[in-house]
């Protein structure tokens, strides 16, 4: 083996790297845009570009000084660095969660280690006033040795960390070799479990940093607040010897502050400061000038503090609505670029987040002055997590045995004390200059032990003007008492509404935090509304950080029909995978938005009706922003909606509007007439004052809608066409009815309809000798799994849902001369299980054509709660328009449905499939009075005197719950038309608590009524 066996060494880290500072930019004059163009800096030599490399399956394949500058690399191929090897196709990509996807042996890895061999040559010219060299790499996973010229720099370890060399002895004038060996494993692996794919090289920049001989090294700016007063302190640290440095402070509208010239410390008073938060990111510009270099920096003033288990930055109590961000791109990997990280910046800006959990490791060090910059509460979290040993082989295999004990091989191991401080120290000292991060965090999923124990106690020593989280404190060891001291707040992970109400009720000492929450996995979550009026109800929940924000997946090409392919856990021959568990984002791999991101934003949106006098036309608002003051925010809209139709409008300026600040509620005015009939609402929405740099001048915020009292409640047009049957009725001839053993044959003037007596259902409805059905009417109580289905889905298929079919044991019928009532004592059963339910149905036939059909259900409370009820039909492919009035226009569910409004819309078949990567039940619409779908020449009228569901789909769910991915789904030639009772909740319990009973189909008695209207177009 050519290198030292440094890769499984707990105690050989790094080799000749630079102590570990705060992350900054220098340039050889003041320069105000190095925050997202780093690259123009004169002291910053990039190194990015295409690079020399070979890829060995183990590091005993590479035999060759490959590093050494004479070394011919003509058998090497080119790949573009940063970037990751399995991106090139080398080696395979593998998603894992929390199983370590080798032997667990810690400090050893497989010994036949895979390694890529990079080199890069690159033309060096000497800066007189800057003749020092350092050499930057920001991220290598997962370690690394360097040589430059041909000799040995150093090695260095953790992925998502700054390693820094100095070069200015082996770098040359003109011409340079750059040599780098990446392992894919090392000991650094072990705490680098983290949930995602394994990917593997050189993933961020790599630049040579040009210094002074004497400069500063590093520097730490701390912010207090008195009364009126702000102090900026700054401790500095030199290269070698110390150097005067000239400091200036300059307000946003380069106003100077104050300048001095100091060595060593110095502090800063500001009078009427402004103060830095999320919603009012405001920066002060710092520059540190010393000979031949000036460093600029930007300086947020903000105090965080708790008290009385109550988190409160700048004497103001918070709520985060945050989110958990990968590093993560369907093309590029763990490589991601300003644009990028701006994109997704924009997105959350959009959709209301104002917190963001590095999850679960530091992002790139600009990444931060961007939260800076465009204003974002931060959890810095260092990269650390060994989830793995949870998953170790126990005798005792539960899970309080695998919590106790999971701290054992590593966390609580002192072997681990000095790689855990580590990684605390490299994310503290690099970040610590950061206004946005508010908190630190230790990592994720390890377990709490000794080496937490010290990284906490120095972190808190160090900077004390931080909050500390660390989730795993809560799985307790078995081996001694633990000090948990050190942590400021009590987090946790997808806690159950009753574990959350217990701990704010037991008078609490701490603030509890939701690092993550509301798995928003595929159709999910559907309970953002319900975890947001816990976080609003108690003042000691500061608040909760979304899992997560995107889906991880590889992006392989095209499908024939043009679809995007993105692949999986279990896609690239993997053995050890955990299938689609990386696919849980609120938007999809391309950044596109899950209809959860919809759901949250209008959740959390700025401003909301408390309470509305339709006799007065008092509207009470609550302002749920932190900050701001409503009145310099937002300014609103509202309209009155009467069955879909707008009858009236209005608008309240920013201006108009009283002054509502952050939490408070005020009285507005906002008078309407509800007519006397129809379904009413008064629709509220919030639209931003200014533009910022994501979001344009009158931007929608959220909307809120308000039910209407009025003398008749039902939807006018619904109520029409009843009405027009029965005129219809009144001028028809009466209704013809033959039977034979299995079936009754219904005729009237322009139909015909069969009735299965064996089923209870209908097989066929024809108009004008236009079929309606493309098979028979099914009973329906099945829907495709979604994610969040995962633990209730293994109850459905014992239950043998998928698998129900209904049965009729008895039937007879009454006709009048223009009504016939079919009445068929049911079931509904599958092989091997018992009859889930019992129903007594009648069916209403009028001479117009109209069904009716009421279903009284008993069910067998021995099977778990239904996925739905309801009918399915199956209808020409030709009928593919769909118009409704119900919840829309995004898909909606008993518990997700807060993106949505009451109103009439319309779409395609095809417009109203979401195409959720791995297919599963989506599309649904809640709470409607009417649905039609219709074609070139026929149409279908379902309504109601209650609400339903239904969605409308070409693809049947038999094909939706077999299919894994999207780009497999075959369309069933039919239109598939689900008409729904209700379904069950969609909730989070993929890795949340199961939907709350409320939202379960779960009644042991219902009624499900409904009529149908089959038109002839061409008739009518």
């Amino acid at each position: 083996m050519i290198v030292p066996h440094y890769y499984e060494d707990l105690h050989m880290l790094h080799e000749n790297v630079m102590p570990d500072r705060s992350y900054y930019v220098p340039s050889s004059t003041r320069m105000d845009d190095l925050i997202e163009h780093r690259e123009s800096s004169d002291r910053i030599q990039m190194l990015n570009g295409s690079w020399k490399f070979r890829y060995y399956d183990s590091i005993y394949d590479l035999k060759e000084s490959f590093y050494e500058r004479d070394f011919q690399t003509k058998d090497f191929d080119t790949v573009p660095v940063p970037g990751m090897w399995q991106n090139y196709g080398y080696d395979s990509h593998q998603y894992t969660n929390f199983r370590y996807p080798f032997p667990v042996d810690p400090p050893y890895v497989p010994q036949d280690n895979p390694c890529g061999a990079y080199v890069c040559k690159f033309s060096y010219q000497r800066d007189a006033g800057a003749p020092k060299a350092f050499l930057e790499f920001e991220g290598v996973d997962s370690c690394f040795y360097v040589w430059l010229n041909g000799t040995y720099v150093g090695y260095s370890q953790v992925s998502h960390a700054l390693s820094e060399f100095d070069v200015t002895p082996y770098i040359e004038e003109g011409e340079n070799t750059l040599a780098v060996l990446v392992l894919k494993w090392c000991d650094g692996s072990y705490l680098e479990d983290q949930d995602k794919f394994r990917m593997s090289g050189i993933f961020r920049d790599v630049y040579v940093m040009k210094r002074p001989v004497q400069c500063i090294y590093d520097y730490f700016i701390n912010t207090r607040i008195e009364e009126e007063k702000a102090f900026v302190s700054i401790r500095t640290k030199y290269l070698d010897q110390t150097v005067p440095v000239k400091a200036s402070l300059y307000d946003a509208e380069d106003k100077k502050m104050a300048e001095c010239v100091y060595q060593g410390d110095t502090e800063f008073v500001i009078d009427q400061p402004h103060l830095w938060n999320s919603e009012q990111p405001y920066l002060y510009t710092l520059y540190l000038e010393t000979e031949h270099e000036v460093i600029t920096e930007y300086v947020g003033i903000r105090e965080i503090a708790v008290k009385d288990s109550v988190v409160y930055i700048n004497g103001t109590p918070v709520k985060f609505r945050g989110v958990n961000r990968h590093d993560s791109d369907p093309k590029t990997g763990f490589v991601i670029s300003v644009d990028q990280m701006k994109q997704d910046m924009e997105l959350m800006k959009k959709h209301n987040f104002n917190a963001i959990r590095t999850s679960h490791y530091p992002n790139q060090p600009m990444f931060y002055q961007m939260c800076d910059k465009y204003g974002f509460f931060v959890i810095d979290e260092a990269d650390n997590e060994s989830h793995g040993p949870w998953m170790l082989c126990y005798s005792n295999d539960t899970d309080e045995e695998r919590a106790s004990r999971w701290n054992e091989l590593i966390s609580d191991n002192p072997e681990f004390d000095e790689a855990t401080l580590d990684r605390t120290k490299k994310l503290v000292e690099r970040d610590k200059n950061r206004p946005c991060v508010v908190i630190w965090s230790m990592g994720n999923e390890c377990g709490y032990g000794c080496t937490f124990e010290k990284a906490l106690a120095w972190t808190k020593q160090y900077d004390p003007g931080r909050l500390t989280h660390y989730e795993s404190a809560y799985y307790k060891g078995r081996r001694r008492k633990y000090d948990y001291s050190n942590i400021d707040l009590y987090s946790r992970m997808y806690p159950g509404f009753e574990e959350v109400l217990d701990y704010v009720e037991s008078k609490p000492d701490k603030p509890y935090i939701m690092c993550e929450y509301c798995h928003s996995m595929g159709n999910g979550a559907g309970d953002y509304e319900d975890y947001f009026e816990l976080i609003e109800t108690y003042d000691c929940i500061c608040g909760g950080f979304v899992w997560e924000w995107c889906d991880h997946a590889v992006y392989k090409g095209e499908s024939e029909d043009g679809k995007e392919i993105y692949y999986y856990g279990g896609d690239h021959g993997e053995e050890l995978h955990d299938g689609n568990f990386c696919m849980d984002g609120l938007v999809y791999p391309d950044r596109t938005p899950h209809m959860g991101l919809l759901e949250y934003k209008n959740v959390h949106r700025p401003a909301r009706v408390i309470s509305y006098d339709l006799n007065t036309g008092i509207l009470v608002l609550k302002n749920e922003m932190n900050y701001v003051d409503l009145r310099d925010y937002l300014y609103i809209t509202y309209e009155l909606n009467v069955d879909g139709d707008v009858i009236f409008s209005g608008r309240i300026l920013a201006e108009d509007l009283p002054s509502i600040p952050a939490r408070k509620e005020e009285e507005i005015c906002m008078p309407v007439k509800a007519p006397e009939k129809g379904r009413v609402y008064l629709k509220v929405y919030y639209h931003l004052k200014e533009a910022d740099a994501f979001r344009e001048q009158g931007y929608l915020l959220g909307q809120d809608e308000i039910k209407l009292d009025n003398e008749d409640t039902r939807n006018q047009k619904s109520l029409s066409w009843q009405e027009e049957t029965e005129k219809k009725s009144r001028e028809l001839p009466g209704i013809q009815v033959s039977e034979t053993s299995k079936q009754l044959i219904v005729e009237g003037s322009t139909f015909v309809y069969v009735y299965n007596k064996l089923y209870g259902t209908f097989d066929q409805l024809s108009v004008n000798g236009k079929d309606y059905l493309d098979r028979p009417m099914e009973l329906n109580v099945w829907r495709a799994p979604t994610d969040n289905d995962m633990y209730i889905k293994t109850e459905w298929y014992k239950a043998m849902y998928d698998k129900a079919v209904s049965r009729a044991y008895v039937t007879n019928y009454t006709l009048t001369e223009k009504v016939l009532e079919i009445h068929s004592t049911m079931s509904l059963s599958a092989v091997s299980v018992q009859k889930m339910m019992n129903m007594e149905t009648v069916w209403t036939i009028t001479n117009s054509g109209q069904i009716s059909v009421n279903m009284d259900v008993i069910r067998d409370m021995d099977f778990p709660e239904l996925p739905r009820f309801g009918l399915r039909i199956f209808l020409p492919g030709q009928m593919n328009q769909v118009s409704y009035y119900g919840m829309g226009p995004e898909e909606s569910y008993i518990d997700k449905c807060r993106a949505s409004s009451h109103g009439r819309y319309s779409a395609t078949v095809e417009a109203l499939h979401e195409d959720y990567l791995k297919p599963q039940e989506n599309g649904s619409h809640y709470d409607c009075d009417y649905v039609v779908v219709s074609g070139e020449e026929r149409e279908l009228r379902a309504y109601s005197d209650g609400t339903f569901s239904f969605n409308a789909s070409m693809y049947t769910q038999e094909e939706l719950t077999m299919k894994s991915h999207n780009y497999e789904l075959e369309p069933c030639g039919s239109t598939v038309l689900n008409l729904d009772y209700r379904q069950n909740g969609i909730g989070s319990n993929s890795c949340g608590p199961r939907p709350q009973k409320k939202y379960r189909l779960d009644e042991e008695t219902f009624t499900f009524t409904l009529k149908l209207m089959l038109l002839d177009k061409q008739e009518s």
